[in-house]
């Protein structure tokens, strides 16, 4: 064993000191004295080396400790070792104390590095999202038909919950995917067809489909309980939430069960924006709730549940699955990019601010490399910054394809300046006084986003961004308090 090579005493040293907890500092121990075994089973079966290669990744503590232990145990350790990857893929990193090395020794991998991928270390805690507690719902899990509802999101390091449950025994026996599609990389509002995963041949039903709007009676015969794991953004007109809802409306109606497993809400430091006035209810408004509402998809199908705003007042049979180590001051950094246009976390701050850009005539940027980024129009004035819209995947036809715009540029600004700046119109206040065109700049879609009847009056009558919040100031307030009883993670 080299000078640097993590022993199994420092590593659970470093687990004690972080509170990992007794399971997790246990399979950290087996990862440490796992190779020990590996290299004399591998100089006696030459064989082994493949499992040596995947014990790089973190699957090869499963394999050796189904090959090697009793199998009584087998399906514990499994369960373990599967959510330990998660709690435990650290990067050496400056914010981090000397006791966190050993154990991130231990797991690390260049793909998952500390502050980057995950979440921030600064904050002093490592998030572990519900898909990876595996010793809590695949026990729920078992013996029951599974209906997962996700997408390209639901990964837990590089795995996909999917394979997760299946690896785990669960029958799974439909998905259903969202806008965007199960592999994400549909356009924004385009129908996706139903289809079946080539990988494991389990169909997908999609519900983005344009044709019903709730579930097939052959579908709904074919699973026991709705399984919904996606990464959500936090934003009321993103419409991940909408589906979870109208997929716990069909839980509700059809006696089926419903688990979320939770995940950080990038957006979850705050609560900002107009509370939906419901006669503005559609397909991306589905709750009383303000453009930012702070919440995690738990969090909100609880509240959902628990105040009475599923169809007919109805409440489904709802159990969550939290997260370990996630608070709201925490700031989570998305490890996969959730849908096609939000591809970095500057779009994702700020896209509070941007997205009413989609009921005028302005670009927001979608064919570009810096969509959410970027705002722009060919009669824009006075402005240094240019860029031209072409068709790309996630953005086949976008607004002012192949014409040359002139506007602004915000790739630069810091997260700290665009999380603070929450639902900020004053840039589509800028972009409405440049133009000039009047009542033309909107168009009804803007009530749907914005949630309210009078916001486009006040920026046509000349108020500016500062004094329209200030409008939303007190629904916030009321709002936080009203959602209180649901958090499951403290503020």
């Amino acid at each position: 064993m080299s000078d640097n090579e993590p022993n199994a005493a420092s590593a659970y040293m470093a687990c004690v000191a972080r509170g990992v907890g007794e399971e997790n500092t246990f399979l950290t121990v087996i990862s440490v004295l796992v190779p020990k075994i590996c290299r004399t089973f591998i100089a006696k079966n030459r064989d082994g080396t493949a499992y040596l290669r995947a014990f790089r990744t973190m699957r090869g503590i499963r394999i050796y400790v189904y090959y090697l232990m009793d199998k009584k145990i087998k399906a514990k350790i499994l369960m373990m070792s599967m959510a330990l990857v998660p709690a435990l893929s650290y990067a050496q990193c400056p914010h981090c104390t000397a006791n966190d090395t050993a154990a991130a020794a231990v797991v690390s991998t260049a793909e998952t590095p500390c502050c980057t991928a995950e979440t921030q270390c600064p904050a002093g805690s490592h998030v572990v999202v519900g898909a990876a507690r595996t010793d809590v719902y695949l026990p729920l899990l078992h013996g029951k038909r599974v209906a997962l509802f996700s997408n390209h999101t639901g990964m837990v390091g590089n795995r996909h919950t999917l394979d997760i449950m299946l690896e785990g025994g669960v029958n799974v026996t439909t998905i259903f995917s969202p806008e965007h599609g199960f592999r994400g990389n549909a356009d924004a509002g385009e129908h996706v067809s139903s289809s079946v995963d080539p990988v494991t041949g389990i169909p997908i039903a999609s519900l983005y489909d344009g044709k019903r709007r709730g579930i097939a009676p052959e579908v709904l015969a074919k699973f026991d309980v709705i399984v919904c794991d996606i990464q959500d953004v936090g934003l009321r007109y993103y419409t991940y939430y909408v589906t979870m809802i109208r997929l716990m409306e069909q839980a509700a109606a059809n006696d089926k069960d419903f688990v979320v497993l939770d995940r950080p809400n990038p957006n979850g430091m705050y609560v900002d924006g107009p509370v939906l006035d419901m006669k503005y209810a559609s397909g991306v408004g589905r709750l009383p709730i303000p453009v930012v509402h702070g919440m995690t998809l738990g969090e909100l199908a609880q509240m959902a549940n628990g105040e009475g705003w599923l169809a007919d007042g109805a409440r489904c049979r709802l159990t969550v699955v939290p997260c370990a180590g996630y608070t709201h001051a925490t700031r989570y950094r998305l490890p996969v990019a959730p849908s096609p246009n939000l591809r970095t976390m500057t779009a994702v701050y700020l896209y509070p601010a941007m997205c009413y850009f989609e009921a005028t005539p302005v670009s927001l940027g979608r064919g570009t490399d810096k969509p959410f980024m970027v705002y722009g129009h060919p009669d824009m004035k006075g402005r240094d910054y240019e860029f031209t819209p072409r068709s790309v995947p996630g953005a086949k036809n976008p607004p002012m394809l192949d014409r040359l715009c002139h506007g602004v540029d915000l790739s630069g600004i810091s997260d700290d300046e665009a999380i603070a700046g929450g639902v900020n119109l004053a840039y589509l206040i800028d972009a409405y006084r440049d133009l000039g065109i009047g009542d033309k700049f909107f168009t009804a879609f803007f009530e749907k986003l914005i949630g309210r009847g009078d916001i486009r009056t006040m920026i046509e009558h000349g108020m500016d961004a500062r004094a329209i919040a200030a409008t939303w100031a007190d629904d916030v307030r009321v709002f936080k308090d009203r959602r209180r009883p649901y958090l499951l993670y403290a503020e």
